[in-house]
Formats: C-alpha cells, sequence, structure tokens
C-alpha cells in the first residue's frame, strides 16, 4: 500500500515535468541546424507518440492507485478530467495530427497550423495546469487519508 501511495505522489509531477520538456523540445529541435520542416515533424511524430504511450501507462497507474486509496472529491475530479483529455489526444487528436504529419513529410503543401494542433496546445496547456493541482493536493493532503 505504500507503494501506492509513493506513485501517487510521485507520477503526477513526473508526468507534468514530461509534457513540460516535450513541449520545449518541440520548439526547439527546430532551431538546430540541419532541421527541416518534414525531418522535425518526423521526429515529432514518434516523440509525442511515445509520449502519448507513457502517459496512457501513467493514467493507468494513478487509476490503480485511487481505487486502493479514497482520495478528495477534488483529486477524483481533476483525475478524471486529465484522463479525458488524454483520452481525447489519444482517440481523435494525435491520429488527426500524425495523418496531417505524413501528408505533409510526403511532399503535399499544408499550411504551418490547423484548428486540430490548437486543440491539442490547449489541451496540453489545461492538462498542464491540472496536474499542477493534482500534485499538489495529493502531496499536501494528511498522511492520515491513506491509512
Amino acid at each position: 500500500m505504500k507503494i501506492a501511495v509513493l506513485l501517487q505522489r510521485l507520477l503526477p509531477p513526473v508526468w507534468l515535468g514530461m509534457i513540460v520538456a516535450i513541449a520545449m523540445e518541440a520548439q526547439l529541435k527546430f532551431q538546430a541546424p540541419g532541421i527541416t520542416r518534414e525531418l522535425g515533424l518526423g521526429i515529432g511524430k514518434i516523440v509525442f507518440t511515445a509520449l502519448n504511450r507513457i502517459e496512457c501507462v501513467i493514467a493507468i497507474l494513478l487509476l490503480i492507485t485511487f481505487f486502493v486509496f479514497k482520495n478528495t472529491r477534488k483529486t477524483q475530479i481533476i483525475f478524471v478530467v486529465v484522463s479525458l483529455i488524454l483520452l481525447a489526444q489519444t482517440v481523435w487528436l494525435i491520429p488527426n495530427l500524425i495523418a496531417r504529419i505524413d501528408l505533409i513529410t510526403s511532399g503535399q503543401t499544408m499550411p504551418t497550423s490547423s484548428p486540430v494542433h490548437f486543440f491539442y496546445i490547449a489541451f496540453e496547456i489545461c492538462k498542464m495546469i491540472l496536474l499542477l493541482v493534482l500534485s499538489v493536493l495529493l502531496n499536501w493532503q494528511s498522511d492520515s487519508s491513506h491509512k
């Protein structure tokens, strides 16, 4: 049971850190010498797919810990919203963005942004804020609630 408490306290800030780091990488890679738009997008496709898979594993692990321990209603709601955002990204946004990357890397000319890209960014910002709040709540709640 102590492992579940540890996971609840560590996974949300680790998850948040991963999102922030990948968001920075997404912009910085295009500043590297020799990186073309197509190459950068290809790297992004691999990185964001891997991030999404890791996020799904983290969400599943956190879900298990939420079944082991009774958490506050607030932390449960925040976790559900984060999970719904992740679900939308997994089944709708990322597949659409990958299809767009595939079109661009195959040589088709497309605008630099799309509404799907803006939705993804907005969802990432919401997810980061919610994970920060979840991290604070789970780390500041009383140890007595995990006994």
